[in-house]
C-alpha cells in the first residue's frame, strides 16, 4: 500500500473514498467521528486537496470496512495514461466484499472493470456460479432491490433469469438489456455452468 503521489492520484483516491462512504450510508460527520481528523479535513481529502497519511488511510479503511490496499490497484503500463486508465484482467478489483448481502444470497460476485469509481458511471463484470441465487419467481419480496439510476448489461456466457418487476425473463449469451433501476430486479443462474455478464451502471453505486 502507498499514499497518493500526484494531484490526479489524490483526486482519484478522494473520490473513491467518497463513493465507498456514500455506499455505506455515512455522512462526512459520521465517518469523521470514527477518525482522528475533522469532517472539514475529511472533505478536503475527498476533494483531493489534503494529504492522507498511511495511518489516517488505515483508519478510514477500517471505518469503511475496506482493505486499504483496495484503493491502490496494480496499474503497470508503458506510459502514465495507460497506467492510469487501463485495467488488465489480472488486476481487476473485487467489489462483492463491500456489499451488505453475501455472494451466496445475491447469487453472483462482481469485479470492477472501470479504472476508478470516481466517474459518472462504471463497468462491472458479474460471475454467476452454477445454480446459485435466491429464486426470482413471484411472490418473493424485492425490498432493497430497487434504487435510483439505470443499468445496462450484456450476457457474455451462460443463462441468467432476470426478475424485473413481476416478470421473469430468461437471458442467454448475447442478450442485452437496459432499464431504470427503480424497477425492482433480481437474478438467478439455474444452469449447471457459470454465467457471466458485463454491466454499465449509473450513478456509481456499490451497495446491495
Amino acid at each position: 500500500m502507498s499514499t497518493a503521489d500526484t494531484k490526479a492520484d489524490a483526486e482519484r483516491l478522494g473520490a473513491e473514498i467518497r463513493e465507498v462512504r456514500k455506499a455505506r450510508g455515512m455522512t462526512l460527520k459520521d465517518l469523521s467521528a470514527q477518525l482522528s481528523c475533522s469532517a472539514a479535513y475529511l472533505s478536503r481529502i475527498e476533494l483531493g486537496t489534503a494529504r492522507v497519511s498511511k495511518a489516517l488511510l488505515d483508519e478510514i479503511s477500517a471505518a469503511l470496512q475496506v482493505d486499504a490496499d483496495w484503493f491502490f490497484p496494480k496499474r503497470p503500463g508503458a506510459g502514465p495514461l495507460e497506467s492510469r486508465h487501463v485495467v488488465r484482467a489480472e488486476n481487476r478489483r473485487p467489489l462483492s466484499g463491500m456489499y451488505t448481502r453475501s455472494k451466496e444470497e445475491l447469487g453472483f460476485e462482481d469485479a470492477l472493470l472501470s479504472s476508478t469509481l470516481s466517474g459518472q458511471c462504471y463497468l462491472i463484470l458479474s460471475r454467476f456460479p452454477p445454480c446459485e441465487g435466491a429464486p426470482p419467481e413471484p411472490p418473493e419480496p424485492l425490498e432493497g432491490y430497487a434504487f435510483e439510476g439505470e443499468q445496462h448489461a450484456i450476457v457474455l456466457s451462460g443463462e441468467v433469469e432476470l426478475r424485473l418487476g413481476d416478470e421473469v425473463i430468461v437471458l442467454r449469451a448475447g442478450d442485452s438489456f437496459s432499464y431504470p433501476a427503480t424497477i425492482a430486479h433480481r437474478f438467478r443462474n439455474r444452469r449447471a455452468e457459470e454465467a457471466t455478464m458485463v454491466w454499465a451502471m449509473s450513478p456509481v453505486r456499490i451497495t446491495w
